[in-house]
């Protein structure tokens, strides 16, 4: 088990490029905002709270919400512009994809200029940075990529080339060396989670980055014993966005998460430009990787 996430390797090979040398104006880079859940291996403070559901916080209250607090006062009103790395939930993989607010053209520019594989368009939620963020008259970029606690080569390629790209559309960096995205992201019209239909060992046979037919069957749920099994089907055609990666579910447990997208008869031919373009991309020639 790898103790850093794609997110924190984004931040550290960042850093390192030197394409920096020749920043214009300020980068404020934080790697790690929940340094005692780095450690212990969780999205958890030790009193229990998600820093991501604390926000703006308050400088008396708990030790997220005064966390949450400092974040806001040292790091949001110095800000301009954020963009948020982060991987799925423990047990569940993401396809690197931007989240945006749903009425906010800016933000829907800017994450077709990042070129993440996948656009989604996602409702601020209470207590969120992208939300607190908002309020305080800052936009922020959601880059979700990979899985927690595990190491994603293209997840952190993907997110290391879209914050160049936003930096050279901000004229914070010189245009050479920057690839624009050989094609457009897939914009999500909508998306919704797939549930198992009972308990069970989970035997999936579709992927994050996979469109799926309707009538296909992406997994199975079967007992121990294989005696009663249950498939998961779509009901419609529809791009696997991010997963379950645990063998063992619940009934009702989230398996699939999958998204309506504009153009689903070109999705594979766009995903697989884009990742072919991150292999080729001599920014990240084995070399130059930090």
């Amino acid at each position: 088990m790898a103790t850093r996430s794609s997110a924190h390797e984004i931040v550290r090979r960042l850093l390192g490029l030197p394409a920096l040398d020749r920043l214009r104006g300020t980068l404020i880079a934080v790697p790690i905002v929940n340094a005692l859940g780095f450690l212990t291996h969780s999205r958890y403070l030790p009193d229990r709270r998600d820093l991501n559901r604390c926000f703006p916080g308050a400088e008396g209250g708990s030790l997220a919400s005064r966390l949450a607090h400092l974040f806001m006062a040292e790091i949001v009103a110095r800000s301009d512009l954020g963009i948020d790395l982060h991987s799925a939930a423990v047990h569940r993989t993401n396809l690197p994809q931007m989240r945006i607010s749903p009425d906010n053209r800016e933000t829907l520019r800017l994450a077709r200029v990042f070129g993440a594989p996948v656009i989604l368009r996602s409702r601020l939620r209470e207590g969120s940075l992208r939300g607190a963020a908002k309020e305080a008259g800052v936009d922020v970029l959601l880059y979700e990529a990979g899985e927690a606690l595990r190491f994603d080569e293209m997840a952190a390629r993907a997110g290391v080339a879209g914050i160049l790209r936003v930096l050279r559309d901000r004229d914070m960096l010189p245009a050479k060396g920057i690839t624009r995205p050989r094609r457009p992201a897939l914009l999500s019209l909508s998306s919704r989670w797939l549930r198992a239909p009972q308990g069970g060992l989970l035997r999936s046979f579709k992927s994050e980055g996979d469109m799926v037919a309707e009538g296909e069957t992406l997994a199975i749920v079967s007992d121990p014993f294989g005696e009663a099994e249950q498939p998961v089907i779509s009901d419609r055609p529809e791009l696997i966005v991010g997963r379950s990666v645990f063998p063992s579910v619940n009934e009702g447990d989230a398996l699939f998460h999958v998204a309506q997208v504009s153009d689903p008869d070109t999705a594979e031919a766009t995903l697989e430009q884009l990742s072919t373009q991150l292999e080729d991309d001599p920014l990240f020639d084995e070399d130059e990787i930090i």
